[in-house]
This record gives structure tokens, C-alpha cells and sequence, in this order.
């Protein structure tokens, strides 16, 4: 097993410990969900509350772990590997990350969740940029389109720009924590739109190709 793979292991197992330890600490119905102005709008059961995310984390993890392995291109998932573990791990850790933020709620512990949230969106939208740049076509990972999937110069020119934007769409959900109640729209807004002109251009550039 690779080394990115024992540590997110190690953090999903941190997760449940986490979860077993705070147990009798945790209030009935813990909060779940918080709106644009960081105020509580829903509840779970502390039992989901402490071991959703976790168990949710472990399925992803055993996911990505099945995913080159089955992919009918999964000789080019190996060509970016390295990246995608990379990924892999940042996920796991920004699970974790939401996760302990919202024990030390439910502790007591009171702080803006949106902007605590944000600066883990920003570094994780900037990383999905830099495994885009990296990806080599496959039918798991990366911006799949029909274009993209029918022509690897498609793919290779989709990615680049894609790239581009999902490290600009980082580094604007960063500016997210100056917003306040508004910071969501930094978030979604340029990931929106990243999403929307690599798929228009994928078309355009396959439509280019086949003339």
C-alpha cells in the first residue's frame, strides 16, 4: 500500500476514534448544517453526526482505490498516479477537516463556519487544477465530456484551460472570507463557470478537430 493511502487511512481511523471519545460528550441532536450567515439550520442524530462523515470518507477512499483499477484506460490513470493519490489524500483531509470543525461546534466552540470552511474549498479547487493539468484521458478522473473522451488532443487542450480555472476559481473562493454572508457565491460561482466553458469548449475544439 502507498504511503498516501496508509495516511488517509490513518485519518479515516482518527475520524471514528474522534467520534467513540467525544460520544457521551455530544448533545442529543447535533448540528449538521449552517446557512449563508453561519447560523444553525439543521440537526442529526449524534450517532450521524459523529460517524457519517467518517464512514462516508471510508467509502470514498475504498472508491478512488477501485477506480484505476477497473477504468478501461487505467494505463494512462498511471501515467498521472502520483496526482491523483495526491488528491486522493487532500480529500480525505478535507473531510477530516469539516469534520473536527464541526465537533468543536457541537463542543461549544463558536466561530464563523463559512470562513473557516473557505480556505480549505481554495486549496482543494486549486489542487483539482493541478491533477487537471496532469490527468491523461480515462473515464474516471478529470473533465469527461464526449469531446474530451473521443480525442486526446481534446482532452490535453480541455485540461489546460481547465486548470487554469479551477486555480483561479482556488484563489477567488480565498477572497470568499472578506464576503461574509456572501462568501457562498465564491465558491460556487467560479466552479460554475469553470464547468460550463470546459464543457462549450470541449465541443468547439473537437468541432475544429474534425474539420
Amino acid at each position: 500500500m502507498k504511503k498516501t493511502q496508509i495516511i488517509s487511512l490513518f485519518v479515516i481511523l482518527a475520524s471514528f476514534v474522534i467520534g467513540i471519545y467525544y460520544y457521551s460528550q455530544m448533545p442529543d441532536l447535533m448540528a449538521s448544517h449552517w446557512n449563508t450567515k453561519g447560523e444553525v439550520n439543521d440537526y442529526m442524530s449524534k450517532f450521524w453526526g459523529l460517524f457519517l462523515m467518517p464512514i462516508f470518507a471510508l467509502g470514498i477512499f475504498l472508491l478512488f482505490l477501485v477506480i484505476p483499477k477497473i477504468d478501461p484506460l487505467k494505463e494512462n490513470i498511471k501515467k498521472f498516479e502520483k496526482y491523483f493519490d495526491g488528491f486522493v489524500l487532500l480529500f480525505i483531509l478535507f473531510f477530516f477537516y469539516i469534520y473536527a470543525l464541526s465537533i468543536l461546534w457541537n463542543l461549544g466552540i463558536r466561530f464563523d463556519m463559512g470562513c473557516s470552511i473557505l480556505p480549505a474549498m481554495g486549496i482543494l479547487f486549486y489542487y483539482v487544477g493541478v491533477l487537471l493539468k496532469n490527468a491523461k484521458r480515462n473515464w474516471f478522473i478529470g473533465i469527461k465530456t464526449p469531446w474530451t473522451l473521443s480525442s486526446d488532443v481534446v482532452w490535453d487542450k480541455t485540461h489546460k484551460i481547465g486548470a487554469k480555472l479551477f486555480k483561479l476559481a482556488g484563489a477567488i473562493a480565498l477572497l470568499g472570507i472578506f464576503a461574509g454572508e456572501n462568501a457562498i457565491f465564491f465558491i460556487l460561482v467560479p466552479v460554475i463557470c469553470a464547468a460550463i466553458y470546459t464543457c462549450a469548449y470541449s465541443y468547439f475544439e473537437y468541432q475544429k478537430e474534425i474539420r
